[in-house]
């Protein structure tokens, strides 16, 4: 799944969401893209899931 995380923009950003999503999923293969401002998710959760992790991280993201 593919997120458009728009507030994501330096190496701190990309961190805190790797974290966020490694901890509700320790398995979450994580991809980000500061250029695009994405993130890949391999995961077994369900997307509202991740987004809620997204947004709970301080990263609000919608589905791209």
């Amino acid at each position: 799944m593919k997120f458009h995380v728009p507030d994501m923009s330096c190496g701190h950003c990309t961190a805190t969401i790797e974290k966020a999503l490694g901890a509700v999923d320790t398995k979450a293969v994580v991809t980000t893209d500061l250029e695009t401002r994405t993130v890949k998710i391999i995961s077994s959760l369900d997307p509202a899931d991740v987004q809620a992790a997204l947004e709970g991280a301080g990263y609000p993201a919608s589905p791209a």
